[in-house]
């Protein structure tokens, strides 16, 4: 059966609900399992087929050391207080080539910059076969909560994504 992979960095809980609602929607058609970023293995299981990462928005694109620490000014206690997307995109190594990926990121409507896009470029960059383009859902403020209908949008979007790669393998 083919296998995913949905990792994120979450500080406030939104990114991690997108996680689980895309999880959700790739199910339909392949084993998926959700992991924290601090804790995602650096060499990828070799029956992976597909790799799903996202991060919130921070200062234009992935977070960094110090963002993270500023995030704690919202919340003294974040989700993803270890390595970030960014230090994990830097080391991830995969044991096969083929393994398709795709990015999405959490942020506040209209601001500007993406850490989709920033990841995107990562996994190009690492040689993943990028298919799909990156999705960014929607929260009310820096901290949350999402819009309403983002978790349904993700769990569709997931849906897609897994129809569209089945399709294509």
């Amino acid at each position: 059966m083919a296998r995913a992979l949905v990792v994120y960095e979450s500080m406030f809980g939104n990114a991690k609900l997108i996680a689980e609602a895309i999880a959700r929607g790739l199910s339909i058609w392949r084993s998926t399992d959700v992991l924290e970023v601090g804790v995602a293995p650096d060499v990828l299981p070799s029956d992976l087929d597909l790799l799903v990462v996202g991060a919130p928005t921070h200062a234009f694109g992935l977070s960094r050391p110090g963002t993270r620490k500023a995030a704690t000014q919202y919340q003294e206690q974040v989700l993803s207080s270890g390595r970030g997307m960014r230090e994990w995109l830097a080391v991830v190594a995969q044991e096969r080539v083929g393994v398709e990926a795709v990015a999405f990121d959490t942020g506040i409507r209209f601001a500007p910059g993406s850490a989709a896009r920033v990841a995107t470029l990562a996994l190009r960059k690492l040689r993943f076969e990028v298919r799909y383009q990156p999705k960014s859902f929607d929260v009310v403020t820096a901290i949350g909560p999402l819009l309403d209908g983002e978790a349904e949008r993700a769990e569709e979007w997931g849906r897609a994504i897994a129809e569209a790669s089945f399709a294509h393998n």
